[in-house]
């Protein structure tokens, strides 16, 4: 056999596949708009971080007066259902409390931010009460919450996610105003990002690895998604990642 020629052909046909990135960006596209709306608080602004969990964005509110709050009761080895974390370490918080009680008096802060954490909630609405008590007049919340999650975080996993209509209706209920709700991917995204899981969660639940032809298959249906969400408009009314939520109280 000649090896050189069976190198340089596998070199050329894996050189010739296209790069995609399709359903592989919902936690670039979250990171990088909590960076931007972060960034542009006045500096010296009082920033709750709720619900901060190993408070992965303190590192932008350098210029911020930042305060961590958590339960600070998740423990990955607790339960081994759904997506859990290998490790969890919370650091030093601030404030270890329930979210809906937190030790704080009326209008401190100028912001709110609550990141992933409305799903894990029994009573998200409970929160968002509470976010109105701490906030000052005209002071921003930032929340980012999942529209479709798997179960994640058991046993603190109470909801798959919130549609966009729940936060026009109950954060004007609340008082809010300027209220801006940014999808987070579409519908061939989300799908793209689940058939991505499939080789892990066929292992996982069927204890089946999948051959060769199988995972071409999912890589020529990622291809058609790539394209399809080329061309999108819109489909995110149907299914998206999650939304990012911000608004300010009157």
């Amino acid at each position: 056999m000649n090896f050189k020629k069976v190198i340089k052909k596998i070199f050329f046909r894996h050189k010739a596949l296209p790069i995609l990135t399709v359903g592989t960006l919902n936690e670039n596209t979250r990171v990088n708009w909590l960076k931007s709306k972060l960034e542009s608080l006045p500096k010296g602004s009082k920033i709750l971080d709720a619900g901060a969990g190993e408070q992965p964005f303190k590192i932008f509110c350098s210029h911020l007066d930042y305060t961590s709050q958590d339960f600070g009761g998740y423990d990955p080895k607790e339960i081994s259902s759904g997506l859990q974390m290998s490790e969890w370490n919370y650091g030093k918080l601030d404030i270890i409390s329930d979210i809906v009680k937190i030790p704080v008096e009326n209008e401190y802060f100028d912001a709110i931010m609550c990141t992933e954490v409305f799903e894990h909630i029994i009573n998200p609405i409970e929160a968002l009460n509470e976010f109105s008590r701490l906030l000052k007049k005209d002071g921003y919340l930032i929340i980012t919450t999942p529209f479709c999650s798997l179960t994640h975080f058991a046993p603190y996993h109470f909801y798959s996610g919130f549609n966009k209509y729940f936060y026009e209706e109950i954060l004007k209920e609340k008082g809010f105003y300027n209220i801006e709700i940014v999808p987070n991917g579409n519908y061939f995204e989300f799908l793209a990002q689940e058939v991505t899981r499939l080789e892990h969660v066929a292992q996982e639940y069927c204890k089946v690895g999948l051959n060769q032809k199988e995972k071409d298959s999912i890589f020529e249906t990622k291809k058609i998604l790539q394209k399809l969400t080329e061309k999108d408009n819109n489909s995110s009314e149907l299914l998206c990642f999650g939304y990012h939520v911000i608004a300010r109280k009157k």
